[in-house]
């Protein structure tokens, strides 16, 4: 039997160690690094400090990306908490016509974001299927402004982002539901339990850590929400840019005309502290569940 050392594990993880500090450490690093340079694309730059920083927190286009991503935020995340899981409860009771729906809301998720934001630019455009059929019905006397105002703009991204996102996370929930003891329904049943008191009596509690997930990694990707803005409001994010979130200006400045690429990093890093901040959150209210 060949002789085996100490660092033979090793040599087998190196491939995938090497492939983890090229594609995600050094690009992180490097991130670090440039954020504290006035960098270009086309020129290296020189050590600026904390001066990127400054200029972010002094930049009123900085904060209306932040508002935008956190408001975006706070509206995605409680819909793609509760709208899959009341989606999952009625895939799981095997309401006739249902598996249908299952099959409709899934497919968004193999869908690439651009094939779903191009479709809903072409529903929601001033002569799209929306408009339309509001116009027939007489609700409206004028096309609603879905991609044409900032506001509605902001709006409409997140209704895309909540239906691509509905199927995906009623996965999730259908899993967690798999683990509810059925001994449970049945003993609140005979007790004279209805449907209703038994989903937040027991469906609830027993899948809350599963919500607590789903809130977490629904909020990390809000915040990093970009396809939609860039589909639906072009390259500018909307009408005098009002639409932007952080990932959004972090590519009009890294990769737009003036190419500061320090000056984006820094944005960058801001965002990936906001991200880590949500992300402990979620993680806190987990233990805090479990224990």
């Amino acid at each position: 039997m060949p002789h085996r050392t100490w660092w033979t594990p090793y040599l087998f993880l190196a491939p995938g160690l090497a492939m983890v500090l090229l594609f995600s450490l050094w690009p992180f690093v490097n991130t670090v690094i440039l954020s504290f340079t006035d960098a270009r694309i086309l020129r290296g730059g020189g050590f600026v400090g904390l001066d990127n920083y400054r200029r972010a927190f002094a930049d009123p286009d900085f904060w209306v990306a932040t508002g935008n991503s956190v408001l975006y935020l706070l509206v995605v995340v409680p819909c793609l908490v509760l709208l899959p899981l009341a989606l999952a409860v009625l895939v799981q009771a095997k309401v006739p016509g249902i598996g249908f729906f299952r099959s409709a809301f899934y497919t968004p998720v193999i869908a690439s974001a651009v094939v779903v934001g191009l479709i809903w630019q072409w529903v929601l455009r001033s002569d799209g299927l929306v408009n339309t059929v509001f116009q027939r019905l007489r609700l409206v006397s004028e096309p609603v402004p879905f991609l044409t105002d900032s506001t509605m703009l902001l709006v409409s991204a997140m209704i895309v982002t909540v239906w691509k996102g509905l199927g995906y996370y009623m996965v999730f929930y259908l899993a967690a539901l798999g683990n509810v003891p059925a001994s449970l329904h049945e003993a609140a049943a005979i007790d004279g339990a209805g449907s209703v008191r038994r989903f937040f009596s027991i469906t609830v509690p027993q899948v809350k850590p599963m919500m607590l997930l789903v809130g977490t990694l629904s909020a990390i990707s809000a915040l990093r929400v970009f396809t939609e803005i860039y589909i639906l409001g072009g390259e500018s994010g909307g009408p005098g840019g009002g639409a932007r979130t952080l990932p959004f200006l972090i590519r009009q400045v890294g990769l737009g005309f003036s190419g500061e690429t320090g000056y984006a990093s820094a944005i960058s890093i801001l965002l990936f502290l906001l991200t880590l901040v949500f992300s402990l959150l979620g993680r806190r209210l987990t233990k805090g569940d479990e224990g």
